[in-house]
């Protein structure tokens, strides 16, 4: 066998595994449009919303002692003649809505 061949061989797996480790770890993670397309179907479910944003970067929250990797953003909904605001937290792996607060204007 010719050690050319099988360098070229070790090399294409070795690349070959690297693509699919890549494939199956950008698979499992919550982008941030996603995550603004959890938050606000959720939000839907209590009624019409007005608005909505996300930060696009991840940021660290630590909710009762545990440490996520979340996407905040917020929500505006109007209840009875006036705007109610809500900012949330998704975790970046899972899609879970890690917590929910409404903010005053």
């Amino acid at each position: 066998m010719n050690w050319k061949k099988v360098a070229l061989a070790a090399g294409v797996g070795a690349l070959a595994g690297y693509v699919v480790k890549e494939q199956l770890s950008n698979s499992q993670s919550v982008t941030p449009e996603k995550a603004l397309k959890i938050a606000k179907e959720a939000f839907k479910k209590q009624g019409p919303i007005s608005g909505s944003w996300i930060y696009m970067r991840p940021e660290e929250l630590n909710k009762n002692g545990i440490n996520y990797d979340v996407y905040r953003g917020g929500v505006s909904k109007q209840e009875d003649g006036k705007t109610s605001q809500f900012e949330f937290y998704i975790d970046t792996e899972t899609g879970t809505i890690v917590d929910v607060a409404e903010t005053t204007a």
